[in-house]
């Protein structure tokens, strides 16, 4: 298809499951979006059993350049797959249903694109909405940073509450692995969108001008639980690239500089949780031939990263005794 048959600019994609009281905060923000560019939002409600439905038909009679879908298979990455390809966008942007969009995002990202024809997609800055929820999902880096094409891609370099890809991009790449992302085992499409549009040969960036508040509501008694899923989504996202050919010596590498020789034992648990992860990944999505070769691998990886933390741990709980 041609320019022509995408008239408009940006496509805002939001994706929700029950949550229809946040989402209408989110809502809102849409509203007060002002921008000379021509722009839609599609909001996807996820198999919800609560009032999205309606919450977001409602809104779509007063905002026209809204509109509602779809998809009942659960799961961000079913989610985030089934909506892009209902937008009519040039450029897709992705953000989350507790996200709170300012007035000029439409201009930012637009801008992002417009100064750079070659980028192939982008994430932006994203700030904390209420100081007294804890400090994570944000991204607060003040430049820009290049992410090349055909290179390893530390997961979180990008986070999908703030992230546009171009439209070409997105139909090359096949979208979104629909077994990954949010309410399912592996919370990772983000950067696996990512990572497979720079091994496609697109060159992205982080650039703070494009901004979002995420009003996570998540306190720090729910951090843990937020690290354990970051800790499941690397892993399968590293095993998933490590079983590409093209990719593996890249992902081995760079899991082993991100998870490995920093000799603390919060590191060394962290990788066995990512190991763990992966294993889940290998056996759920691989063949039985792949599973023999690297099935031992990651069972004695995984044990050795929980015997190193426990180990150093030992060690320095007696410095700290032992006169």
């Amino acid at each position: 298809m041609s320019e022509a048959d995408y008239p408009i600019e940006v496509s805002v994609v939001i994706c929700t499951r029950n949550r229809h009281d946040q989402l209408e905060e989110t809502l809102d923000s849409l509203m007060k979006l002002r921008s000379s560019h021509q722009w839609e939002a599609v909001i996807l409600d996820n198999a919800s059993t609560d009032r999205t439905k309606e919450v977001i038909e409602a809104f779509a009679k007063v905002c026209p350049n809204a509109h509602y879908a779809h998809e009942a298979q659960r799961g961000l990455g079913a989610a985030r797959d089934t909506a892009w390809r209902s937008t009519r966008g040039k450029i897709v942007a992705f953000t989350d249903d507790d996200c709170i969009l300012p007035a000029d995002y439409i201009d930012r990202v637009a801008e992002v694109f417009r100064e750079d024809p070659a980028l192939g997609f982008m994430g932006g800055r994203i700030e904390l909405f209420d100081p007294d929820d804890a400090p994570v999902t944000i991204d607060l880096r003040d430049h820009r940073v290049e992410i090349p094409a055909k290179a390893y891609v530390s997961a979180g370099m990008l986070q999908g509450a703030n992230m546009a890809i171009r439209r070409d991009v997105l139909v090359e790449i096949g979208g979104f692995d629909r077994r990954l992302g949010a309410g399912t085992p592996f919370p990772c499409e983000d950067i696996d969108a990512v990572a497979a549009a720079v091994w496609a040969g697109y060159r992205g960036a982080y650039d703070p001008r494009p901004v979002i508040l995420h009003h996570h509501r998540r306190k720090a008694a729910d951090v843990p639980d937020i690290m354990l899923s970051y800790d499941k989504g690397r892993g399968a996202y590293y095993m998933k690239y490590l079983l590409k050919p093209e990719t593996r010596a890249a992902y081995a590498r760079g899991w082993w500089e991100t998870s490995g020789p920093a000799h603390r034992p919060i590191t060394w648990r962290r990788l066995g949780r990512e190991i763990a992860s992966a294993r889940k990944f290998l056996v759920q999505n691989t063949s039985q031939s792949e599973k023999r070769l690297w099935g031992s691998v990651l069972s004695f990886s995984e044990h050795l990263a929980r015997f190193l933390a426990e180990f150093i741990r030992i060690v320095r709980f007696q410095k700290r005794t032992i006169p």
